[in-house]
Formats: structure tokens, C-alpha cells, sequence
């Protein structure tokens, strides 16, 4: 997911805005996070072994990769502290369907955190570069779409996988509806759909646990893709080409600071 440090502490101004005025959901939030101060615990201790050794393009082991599926699995958008009637769900007064990240926990190993989207809210198509990501769906449902780079000694035959223009080859992973019933969908840095778009079909909440997080100072920012043509190497349709395009997206991030034991 989209987040970086870059996208929460670029967002000054509207810290500044938050210290004036200080918006009625983020306070109800905070107050309910108090609550859910546990599980966010646990959620904690199990990234914390999971992305233990957490470094660029690394793979968790699959004990640990299993045991965070397994508890993320049974949560509850009210495990963590939220409801469905918050204002994060809904449209602003204008009328846009924005998106607000709920940020619980960051390390230098891992980011820990909601992506609250009104209904026709869209996270466009990211990725994750070195990152192994888990998101598991707490309300709503979602159209996901996802792709993997192509590596070149994977092209068939002598297929390119670069353009003149800058676009490169993509293989699609997924393309498909999600909701709050689904398993956590965990993607790594090579495969499993490290390139994402979401595109919520109602209001819907999606917990994501990330590492290593995003850090533009080692060049690996969130860069953002656009579908620049359709290709089908082999003739089986699933692959597209994707050309990087400059970042539009811009959301409302809310500390949350929950009382975790480090």
C-alpha cells in the first residue's frame, strides 16, 4: 500500500490543520483505539518476528508468514478500534470518496496500519519495492487488480520485456472482487502481486502489515504505473505493459499511537 514516510510526514499542512482543529473522527478513533490496544499488541509481536531480519527483497520465514495470516484472518474491523459509521467511510462534503490511512505502529522493520475507503475510492496501481506486504480485508469489498514484473530471463522465447518509451512487461496475478470474508493476501517482492490497484465497491477497511516500510533516501519510494498497453506473450492475454506516471494520489493520514511494548 501507498503510504511511505514520505506520504505521512510530507502531509504538514494538514497537520497543521489537525492541531487547530482537530477533526471529530480522528478524536473518536483515538478513543476507541484505547480498547483495541491489545490486538494491535499482538499484531505487533508477531511482525516483529516475521520481519525480524527485514531487509530489502528478503522472504519472512513461512512459519511466521503463516502465523500472521492466521490471526489476521480472524479480525474484525472493531478488533482494532473502528466502526462503520465513522466519517472515514464516507464521501467529504464535496463529495469525494478520499482515503484516510490510520497509522498503529512504525519501525524500522515495519509498518503496521487501516486504509479506510469510502465506496469508489481508489488506491491506484503501486508497488512495493524489496517489501513483503499482508492485507487483510476488515469491512466491505474491494476490486483488486495485481501484477508481477517479468524478469527477462522469464520472457518466452525472445520476447522484451522494456520498451523505447519506458514501459515494462507486467504479468497479471489478479483481477478480482474481495471482501471481508477473503483470507489475508500476503505479496512479496518478486511475486504474489507486488503491484496493486484497490477500487472499493462499498465502504471497506483494509489492515496492512509492511516491511521493509518504503524509504526514498535508499531509492525505494512508492512509484505509481498506468496501463500503457495490453500484451500477450503466448497468446494467453495476461500480461500488460506498465509505464511509471507521476503521483496524483493524495490521501488523510491520522496517527493513531496506541500504547505498544516495544
Amino acid at each position: 500500500m501507498p503510504l511511505g514516510g514520505n506520504r505521512l510526514s510530507s502531509s504538514s499542512s494538514k497537520k497543521s490543520r489537525r492541531r487547530q482543529k482537530p477533526s471529530a473522527a480522528a478524536s473518536e478513533t483515538t478513543a476507541l483505539v484505547n480498547s483495541s490496544t491489545r490486538t494491535i499488541q499482538s499484531v505487533y509481536d508477531i511482525s516483529r518476528k516475521v520481519f525480524a531480519v527485514a531487509r530489502p527483497g528478503f522472504l519472512p520465514p513461512k512459519g511466521s508468514v503463516a502465523e500472521l495470516s492466521r490471526f489476521l484472518n480472524d479480525l474484525t474491523l472493531q478488533d482494532v478500534g473502528l466502526d462503520a459509521n465513522m466519517p472515514f467511510f464516507r464521501a467529504d462534503a464535496q463529495g469525494h470518496p478520499k482515503v484516510t490511512y490510520l497509522h498503529f505502529a512504525d519501525t524500522p522493520k515495519f509498518t503496521v496500519g487501516v486504509f479506510c475507503l469510502p465506496r469508489s475510492a481508489v488506491i491506484p496501481l503501486h508497488n512495493h519495492p524489496g517489501m513483503t506486504v499482508f492485507s487483510k480485508i476488515l469491512l466491505g469489498s474491494m476490486h483488486i487488480t495485481s501484477y508481477d514484473w517479468v524478469k527477462p530471463q522469464a520472457a518466452s522465447g525472445a520476447t522484451a520485456t522494456t520498451t523505447q518509451e519506458g514501459a515494462q512487461l507486467a504479468q497479471l496475478k489478479a483481477e478480482h472482487e474481495y471482501d471481508a470474508s477473503s483470507k489475508t493476501m500476503v505479496l512479496y517482492p518478486e511475486e504474489g502481486g507486488n503491484l496493486h490497484r484497490f477500487i472499493a465497491t462499498t465502504p471497506c477497511a483494509v489492515l496492512d502489515v509492511m516491511g521493509p516500510p518504503y524509504r526514498r533516501d535508499q531509492g525505494r519510494d512508492c512509484s505509481y504505473y498506468s496501463t500503457y498497453a495490453v500484451a500477450a506473450p503466448g497468446g494467453d492475454g495476461q500480461y500488460a505493459w506498465l509505464r511509471e506516471v507521476p503521483c496524483t494520489f493524495d490521501l488523510d493520514a491520522f496517527s493513531m499511537r496506541p500504547r505498544i511494548r516495544e
